[in-house]
Order: C-alpha cells, then sequence, then structure tokens
C-alpha cells in the first residue's frame, strides 16, 4: 500500500513550481493558491517523485498523461472559475486538473472514457476533501445531459471540432475552454456561449495534447 506523504521538500519544490508559472505569465492568484495546496507527486507513480513539481507533463496509464503543470494553470485561468459554480471536464486522466477545480470551490463534474482510469478514481485520495467532486464513465463527446446545464466546460484533449452537444449542455454566459486541432497543434479557444444561444470565439496560444477519442474504452 503506496503511503502518501507530502513533505517540507515537495512543499518547497511546489512553491518554486508557482514561482515559474508566474514567470510563464500566470496571474491569476486563486490558480496558483489552489495549485499550490495540491500535492501533484500523489498524482504519478512513486517514479516521478523527484520530478513531479518539473513544469512536464507525464505518462500515466492507458497512454495518457498528466497535464504540464502550465497547461493546468493556462486552461484554469481562462475558465474564470468561481466558487459554486457547476463545471463539467472532459478528460479526468490523473484527476489532477478535476481536483484544481474542486479545491477552487467548483462543483465538478468529470468524465473518463477510459475503463480503467475511471476505475481508479474509485481509490481516489482525496474523496473525503472534495465531495463537490463527482466521477462519471462516459462519452465525452455526450456530455452529461442528466446534469446541465453547466457554468463551465473544460476540455483536457485535443478536440477535432467544437463538440456541440457541449454548447448545448452549457448555460447561456457559460465558457468553455477547449484546444481545438490545427493541424500538428492544437489552438486553445475559450467559447462563450450568448444570451439567444450563440456563440463567440476568443484564440489563445498553441498546445499539444493526446486526442479526444469518441466512444468508451474498456
Amino acid at each position: 500500500m503506496r503511503k502518501f506523504e507530502d513533505t517540507y521538500r515537495h512543499k518547497g519544490l511546489r512553491k518554486k513550481l508557482m514561482d515559474t508559472l508566474r514567470e510563464k505569465g500566470i496571474t491569476d492568484e486563486r490558480v496558483l493558491e489552489a495549485m499550490n495546496n495540491i500535492p501533484r507527486h500523489f498524482f504519478l507513480d512513486t517514479a516521478f517523485d523527484n520530478i513531479a513539481y518539473e513544469d512536464k507533463a507525464f505518462p500515466i496509464a492507458e497512454n495518457q498523461t498528466i497535464s504540464q503543470p502550465y497547461t493546468v494553470a493556462y486552461q484554469t485561468q481562462l475558465l474564470q472559475v468561481k466558487p459554486q459554480e457547476k463545471v463539467l471536464e472532459i478528460g479526468t486522466g490523473s484527476t489532477y486538473q478535476a481536483t484544481v477545480l474542486a479545491e477552487m470551490g467548483a462543483k465538478v463534474f468529470t468524465i473518463e472514457r477510459q475503463k480503467k482510469l475511471f476505475e481508479k478514481t474509485k481509490n481516489y485520495i482525496f474523496k473525503s476533501k472534495y465531495p463537490n467532486l463527482k466521477f462519471f464513465y462516459g462519452d465525452g463527446f455526450e456530455g452529461l445531459p442528466t446534469f446541465a446545464p453547466f457554468d463551465k466546460v473544460i476540455i483536457t484533449a485535443a478536440a477535432p471540432f467544437i463538440p456541440p452537444k457541449l454548447i448545448d449542455q452549457l448555460k447561456p454566459g457559460g465558457k468553455m475552454v477547449v484546444p481545438v486541432d490545427e493541424d500538428h497543434h492544437q489552438r486553445m479557444l475559450r467559447i462563450t456561449k450568448n444570451a439567444d444561444g450563440s456563440t463567440s470565439e476568443e484564440a489563445f496560444q498553441n498546445f499539444s495534447f493526446v486526442p479526444m477519442l469518441s466512444g468508451k474504452n474498456g
């Protein structure tokens, strides 16, 4: 049984990582505070313990990755999360991004299509700390119509297009942050749903994500 410890060394490395994120342009102190409060090494295999606080993506099971901290901070900052907002996350992965959102006070509904990764969420280490975080096994393109509408939607994989059903599940005035495929990279977009149901789009930096796939795997 793995023993989870958050030592002074880990906390020091985390603080240093937050300084790096500030230097790279992250300005939302609520995002930085949430990430500083969460032991990222808990979400990785013990083999990564000494490098967990480098600003890098690392492999996890099922050919997926835990996103680079800068990417997590960047997407979260664009999302402009407020306490008590309902947030739909597509791509649970390591559960790290969902935990950041839950730490910020959001009510998080997160979908994972990989059965083995979803099964791991049953042993989620912070289950009692974040009762506002709910895990689902399903197809991200379908979203969670039963729990809609959502204030915010965040997609943590490269979408081939903006999923229309997820736009439908957004509240008027709601926002979606999604990396959309453009050749060999993805453009980070922020979509705002207008009162009449139309959308407006803002484009930001380019990133590299694993692809968002339809259906369930497992």
